[in-house]
């Protein structure tokens, strides 16, 4: 069983997609591979990868809120990154996070809870997308199990590859 699932090594061509440049990002992504960038605030990213990416920023552009885990998910998040105009999706994220940079994110999550909290999704929704529920979604992930897959991530930074079941995992 493999802990950490390598969403990048078979983009393939599809990895033309990913032009986003990484000191463009927005703040809200989670730590991983990919990331929303300069993208268009179109609000076309949740209808390839609904349980992947979510607006914010000034401009409510597109941001990743849950890296892929499977080959499926990946692939909706290629689609998400090939319907923005813009192509302003990154998947070098993993050629820029640190040990230090990920957890320096993570101390700095309330930020992103707070922002989540601030804003009423429900009238945002102009395109009735769910997206007050996917905020609900990415609250209850930074609450819960996402500790347990940046740790995972963590140590895919520090290792280059996947923690074996029950190995220990890198603290944050």
């Amino acid at each position: 069983m493999t802990l950490y699932f390598d969403p990048t090594a078979a983009l393939g061509e599809d990895r033309e997609a990913f032009r986003g440049r990484w000191e463009d990002r927005l703040w809200l992504n989670v730590p991983g591979p990919f990331y929303g960038a300069e993208t268009d605030n179109c609000w076309t990213g949740r209808l390839s990868a609904p349980d992947h990416v979510l607006y914010g920023g000034t401009y409510l552009a597109e941001y990743v809120y849950r890296q892929p885990r499977t080959a499926a998910e990946a692939a909706r998040l290629v689609e998400a990154a090939e319907c923005d105009p813009l192509l302003g999706y990154g998947c070098d994220g993993d050629a820029h996070w640190t040990p230090d940079a990920v957890r320096e994110w993570w101390r700095d999550r309330g930020r992103i809870t707070e922002y989540l909290s601030e804003q009423d999704w429900n009238e945002a929704d102009w395109a009735e997308q769910g997206i007050a529920d996917a905020v609900r979604d990415y609250r209850s992930y930074i609450d819960g199990s996402l500790a347990g897959d940046l740790r995972i991530y963590l140590h895919w930074l520090e290792e280059g590859r996947s923690p074996a079941p029950g190995e220990a995992l890198p603290e944050l």
